[in-house]
């Protein structure tokens, strides 16, 4: 989870507050206190700070709560739509035929979330592209046309040309008709300078791009602000991308001064992955923060996960009491594509303190298990993957040899396996739940 510390503080903040017998103006005192400190241990800004707890404490203090909510309730709804107010509106990037102009400083990820951004976008159906605008630094051509490679996306670039405004000026010419998202990767610079700027408006000028993303990392904390308001008096910055969230302590820093800037966030890099990217939204990203969960971002990569499976004739199978190791392939599938565990699991809500966490250890252990299973279903035949009940001593041997495992892992596969299907024919025999879930998931009138 991104900004563990500063969200385990917001929880505790939280649980004071569910555990409290009266909420009064003590306690909205002693919850002000506990979140100034853990926001500017988080590195936002000292003034942003002072005005966001003063805003809490005169809400909580003398607005009455609605109908049917009770005072924590309320306390902690007011807490909520603070905090998100900090991080600014939501705005999404349009799924449309576009250019898209990729600046910032050296260091910040910016060549990696160009390979990200592309693979958002053949997400979503659509042909991404990505040209090397930065002709300064010597491996910026080959790191970018690595990337390409890795998402299976075309790249243009020309080593020998010196103007960064040519080689984009003529890749746009080259792609413009052939693709719909044309990504323009540009130079930076260790910090600020004049000759940067100068380049970015030449190249802004020449290619009229419909989007300006700055990209900034979080650990640079409230340095963030400077840097953006720079950039946008230079070009017009249309939205941000803020990398290494997953890694710092500090990013509440980022977080709130490129938000300062009028900028939106637009997404949040979590990771070395291309699918290590989501679209920012801060009141899910709140929620998460708060330990709410984010069920809308969990549905999402459940679907990009789905896109192009049959998944109601694969619900109907399973609901109908037929439940094979295709489908619990299937299944891992879907989880092993919607990212790590734990980021699964910081989308779920109910993790206010005092639960069980589950230790980062035993994510990976269950991850390496899940994939572990996968190897060794690939080295089963189709006839003992839809019917596991002839897999015998010999076929357990064979099939570990052929996966590189020990017998006792294709027995512990086989084990899980009877629980999931005896968990299957369960829900298949409880026809109200049955028919719930299947509405839940929208398959049927």
């Amino acid at each position: 989870m991104v900004l563990d510390d500063l969200s385990d503080s917001l929880k505790g903040t939280l649980k004071k507050i569910v555990n409290a017998v009266y909420v009064d103006s003590k306690l909205i005192k002693e919850i002000v206190r506990d979140i100034q400190r853990a926001l500017l241990q988080a590195d936002v800004n000292v003034k942003l700070v002072l005005e966001f707890s003063k805003k809490i404490e005169k809400r909580a203090l003398q607005e009455k709560p609605p109908a049917g909510m009770s005072n924590r309730e309320h306390v902690i709804r007011i807490v909520y739509e603070e905090l998100a107010n900090i991080l600014g509106a939501a705005r999404e990037l349009p799924i449309k035929k576009q250019v898209i102009m990729m600046v910032g400083l050296y260091g910040m990820g910016k060549t990696t979330t160009c390979g990200k951004l592309a693979t958002y976008f053949k997400k979503k159906g659509l042909r991404p592209v990505l040209i090397a605008g930065d002709v300064h630094r010597p491996a910026a051509y080959e790191q970018l046309k690595q990337i390409a490679e890795q998402v299976k996306v075309p790249f243009y670039g020309d080593k020998k040309e010196k103007d960064a405004v040519e080689v984009v000026k003529n890749g746009i010419n080259k792609f413009k008709r052939t693709v719909d998202v044309i990504i323009v990767d540009t130079a930076g610079r260790h910090k600020l300078e004049d000759e940067l700027i100068d380049e970015m408006k030449e190249i802004f000028k020449a290619t009229k791009p419909d989007e300006k993303l700055l990209v900034i990392d979080a650990a640079i904390g409230q340095q963030a602000g400077p840097q953006a308001k720079a950039f946008h008096d230079a070009v017009g910055i249309t939205g941000i991308v803020l990398t290494k969230l997953d890694g710092t302590a500090k990013g509440g820093g980022a977080l709130s001064a490129a938000a300062e800037v009028g900028a939106p966030i637009v997404f949040i890099g979590t990771g070395e992955h291309p699918g290590d990217f989501e679209k920012f939204d801060p009141t899910g990203f709140i929620s998460r923060l708060l330990g709410m969960g984010d069920i809308k971002a969990l549905l999402e990569k459940a679907e990009e996960s789905l896109k192009g499976k049959d998944a109601e004739k694969t619900a109907r199978r399973i609901m109908s009491g037929k439940f094979t190791l295709h489908d619990m392939y299937d299944q891992m599938d879907m989880i092993s594509g919607m990212g790590s565990l734990r980021k699964i699991a910081d989308m779920l809500p109910g993790s206010l303190p005092g639960k069980n966490k589950i230790k980062d250890e035993d994510m990976e252990d269950t991850e390496e298990k899940l994939r572990k299973f996968k190897v060794i279903m690939d080295s089963m035949t189709d006839e003992e993957m839809n019917n596991p009940n002839i897999i015998r001593a010999s076929r357990i041997k064979r099939i570990a040899r052929g996966a590189g495992v020990e017998n006792k892992n294709v027995k512990e596969l086989l084990k899980y396996y009877n629980v999931m299907r005896r968990t299957m024919k369960g829900l298949s025999g409880n026809r109200k739940m049955r028919k719930s879930l299947m509405r839940q998931l929208q398959f049927g009138k």
